[in-house]
């Protein structure tokens, strides 16, 4: 299955095929949705990107498909293909797609999208028309040699869908659709597929996509575009209409005589486990499983000049590509069912979750024994004498991990993003090198591991355990596995990337670095801090002794003036004789598992030229993903964050300004409900600023005068788009600072969001902008007067353009949260 976002995957169809009919069933996700918004913290841009990668995974480990990426990065909303086009070389993104399919080999492609503009945004429209591409490609290796494709040869599926439900009208989806009944119950699960679906689904909870499991028949549809050779499109019994998928495909292949042999037993034996199946005594099925095993083993070998060191594939193309692919998938499904039918439970577990590189940590591999039947346990690659574990008993074995290379993190991450694709080779490497996490899976892609060496039912295996975990209560939570890292001995960071100041005017702020020791021994470490023209440091450097696993805050205090610019201080630790200037983000939450994000222990610092009137005093009730107001405290404005559930007893009288974030009444039912406060403050003199929201902002009474939009609803995506100024004299461009062409330059990701297509004649439009092609939208900013006071309602992306340091975007705000002293100053020309 093909889409271009975290969350386009039809989970439910994932759901019926993988755990329904045990199909081997992946979704390849073009981005990582880097550009999207957050809905449970203010993480944007990579840091998202990260948390949306691991919700899929969350999400494939209940719903049971595999997971790919290709490197294109989520850049934001785009409106055609076009668009998106300009941002992702097509080659580059097809290499990866086509380097995908042949990894996995899969028979049958689905693609989400339909490839055309009904799909509305610009990303699903690229995936579906990629989906077709790689497809009808992925066979041709004159278009796409080895060399292109991480060293794979041609693989050429045999089925191409699209999803039914983008051709879906009145009357349901087309003529010749294909249905699957995803509201099938399975009894081993307890549960519809479709309950599962939903828990697969919500997990996507930065993206809001909480589910309630239908009830009852569900049908989903998928629709037959091509099939080689030609099937027939009205044959809506199977999804693989014409295709071998038994093990007779293999029938005419050259395999040695023991592999054939093993090969036309498999499916006897098979048989053999399905007569034995006795879930409530698994013990009876051990000894056919551990056959079937022994005998995938010796079919494997028959392929073993497909392995190449490195490739987590085989490397064949052809038949006996497919065929080594599906007995390496036959021998990891027969090795799972061998385990859960005996009974054994394997661990692998750490005193920390973090280690450093060039240290040292105990890892103990623990076997249990739950079964009736006796297991031989080898150890750690089968290095240590075997050990019968009989009955109810468990053994365990430790060594020593002495980690080297590079500290644990994000693969996708290891190299700067070049545009907007990120790049999964080291910069200068044109020789194609593979790029094994491609094509192994960001589901099998794990930051430890270690293999061991077991004996069941006579047959001799190996098998992986990992992650690694550091295995702990938490007094709320109970049992906690954590996923073990490598991080370097001594880590710092500050507190944020991007700061803004006021330019030439006294600079007087704590900066404060965080510095970390994670080797086994304590560390003593000396920080110093490299500052431009203009700062100076109360100290030139700060020492301090840390102990392992401990953390130290260094505050140094920086005062002097800058000019207005771009300015860097940095942060460098020596320890030991070594030098480090890098430190590491953790990215948690409880539904996913933890990342870590490394950057360089550096901050730029935006000097603005900016005034506003003394004594302003600001109001921010939070929004969606929203960094703007520590933003607002660092140019020296007087901000109280005020949370929702604050506002209905809030004294909002004492503020000038009240600001609304992004999205903040879309996510907030409390704040829906206080809104007649905010409104009451307004009509009693105060600034209302409320940023965008969606199609809730059309509800009557929650804004002081109506607005529609448009579905889907007009935005400006090109974040260079020319500004129109229709109200050149507005108090908004000029008091207290003069806004001109200048402070639209440099912006981010798109200009504004979710902008009304129609407004009352009571709001007094300032700017207009539109997309190449699109006729002009005046709704970037909208002031309204509300009784003494003054609304204005902004759709421009501050929430973007702050936290990255934009100047003009913080000149134009603080206009904005003027609106109270522009009418006393604007001579002759109040607010509208």
């Amino acid at each position: 299955m093909i889409g271009a976002h975290p969350d386009d995957e039809d989970t439910q169809l994932i759901t019926y095929l993988a755990k329904g009919r045990h199909i081997e069933t992946a979704y390849l996700s073009l981005t990582r949705g880097d550009g999207g918004q957050n809905l449970i913290g203010n993480e944007l841009g990579p840091l998202l990107g990260m948390i949306r990668t691991e919700e899929l995974l969350a999400a494939r480990r209940v719903d049971g498909g595999r997971q790919y990426f290709t490197r294109a990065y989520d850049f934001g909303f785009s409106k055609t293909a076009a668009e998106t086009f300009k941002h992702w070389p097509r080659d580059s993104i097809l290499r990866d797609m086509i380097s995908v399919i042949r990894a996995y080999r899969p028979q049958v492609i689905i693609s989400v999208w339909s490839g055309t503009p009904r799909d509305g945004h610009g990303h699903h429209q690229v995936a579906g028309i990629l989906a077709r591409e790689a497809f009808d490609l992925a066979g041709d290796t004159v278009r796409f040699p080895r060399a292109a494709t991480n060293g794979l040869g041609a693989w050429q599926p045999l089925a191409f869908y699209r999803s039914a439900r983008v051709f879906r009208g009145p009357a349901g989806p087309m003529a010749g659709a294909v249905p699957f009944d995803v509201g099938g119950y399975d009894v081993l699960e307890g549960r519809t597929y479709a309950a599962i679906a939903a828990e697969s689904r919500s997990q996507h909870r930065s993206q809001g996509q909480g589910n309630l499991a239908p009830l009852g028949e569900r049908l989903d549809h998928v629709r037959l575009e091509v099939a080689r050779p030609p099937a027939d499109s009205g044959d809506t019994t199977t999804l693989f209409p014409g295709i071998d998928t038994s093990f007779a495909r293999f029938h005419a292949l050259a395999l040695p005589a023991a592999a054939r042999a093993a090969v036309d037993s498999l499916d006897l034996v098979r048989g053999e486990i399905a007569r034995r199946m006795d879930l409530a005594r698994p013990s009876a099925m051990v000894a056919p499983i551990a056959h079937y095993l022994a005998l995938v083993q010796r079919a494997h070998a028959g392929a073993a000049a497909c392995a190449r060191p490195g490739m987590p594939v085989p490397v064949c193309a052809g038949a006996m590509g497919e065929f080594a692919t599906t007995m390496d998938e036959q021998a990891r499904r027969a090795t799972h069912a061998l385990l859960l039918a005996a009974g054994v439970q394997l661990l692998a577990t750490a005193p920390r979750d973090l280690i450093a590189l060039g240290d040292h940590a105990p890892v103990t591999i623990t076997l249990v024994n739950h079964g009736t039947n006796p297991v031989t346990f080898a150890g750690r690659d089968g290095r240590s004498a075997p050990t019968e574990v009989t009955p109810g008993q468990m053994t365990d074995e430790t060594y020593q991990l002495a980690p080297t290379g590079e500290p644990t993190q994000a693969w996708w991450l290891r190299y700067p993003l070049q545009g907007d694709m990120f790049q999964l080779r080291a910069p200068g490497d044109d020789r194609g090198t593979p790029v094994p996490e491609l094509l192994e899976g960001d589901d099998r892609v794990e930051s430890s591991g270690v293999r061991v060496v077991l004996t069941i039912g006579g047959t001799t295996f190996s098998t992986e355990i990992s992650p690694i975990v550091h295995r702990f209560a938490d007094p709320a939570s109970g049992e906690v596995d954590r996923p073990i890292a490598v991080v370097p001995p001594v880590s710092l960071r500050l507190d944020r990337a991007v700061e803004y100041a006021r330019a030439n005017t006294p600079f007087d702020r704590l900066e404060r670095v965080h510095v970390r020791a994670d080797a086994s021994t304590p560390r003593r470490v000396a920080v110093r801090l490299s500052l431009p023209a203009g700062l100076a440091a109360d100290s030139a450097s700060r020492t301090v002794t840390l102990a392992s696993g401990q953390e130290a805050e260094l505050d140094f205090h920086l005062h002097g003036t800058l000019a207005p610019g771009a300015h860097t201080i940095s942060a460098m630790a020596t320890s030991d004789g070594q030098t480090f200037t890098t430190g590491f983000v953790a990215v948690e939450y409880p539904h996913i598992r933890t990342r870590r994000e490394y950057r360089e222990a550096e901050l730029t610092v935006q000097a603005v030229d900016v005034d506003y009137a003394p004594g302003m005093r600001i109001a921010y009730i939070p929004g969606v993903g929203d960094n703007v107001e520590p933003m607002l405290e660092e140019l020296g404005l007087a901000v109280t964050t005020v949370a929702p559930e604050q506002v209905a007893q809030a004294d909002l009288a004492r503020y000038s300004a009240v600001v609304v974030g992004p999205r903040a009444f879309d996510a907030s039912e409390v704040l829906r409900a206080s809104n007649q406060r905010l409104l009451d403050y307004a009509r009693a003199g105060g600034t209302l600023v409320e940023q965008y929201g969606q199609y809730g902002m059309e509800r009557l009474g929650l804004l002081p005068y109506p607005i529609t939009l448009a579905r889907p609803a007009d935005r400006v995506t090109e974040e260079d788009a020319a500004v129109t100024i229709l109200d050149p004299a507005s108090p908004i461009l000029n008091i207290p600072n003069k806004i001109g062409p200048a402070d639209f330059e440099g912006w981010v990701q798109e200009r504004s969001s979710y902008m009304p297509h129609t407004f009352d004649n009571h709001y007094h439009a300032i700017l207009s902008m539109h997309d190449t092609g699109e006729p002009p939208n005046d709704a970037g900013i909208l002031v309204a007067p509300v009784g003494r006071g003054t609304f204005e309602y902004v759709t421009l992306t501050f929430f973007r353009q702050l936290p990255a340091g934009n100047p003009g975007a913080a000149r134009l705000f603080v206009n904005i949260l003027s609106a109270k002293q522009n009418a006393a100053g604007a001579a002759g020309h109040p607010v509208p």
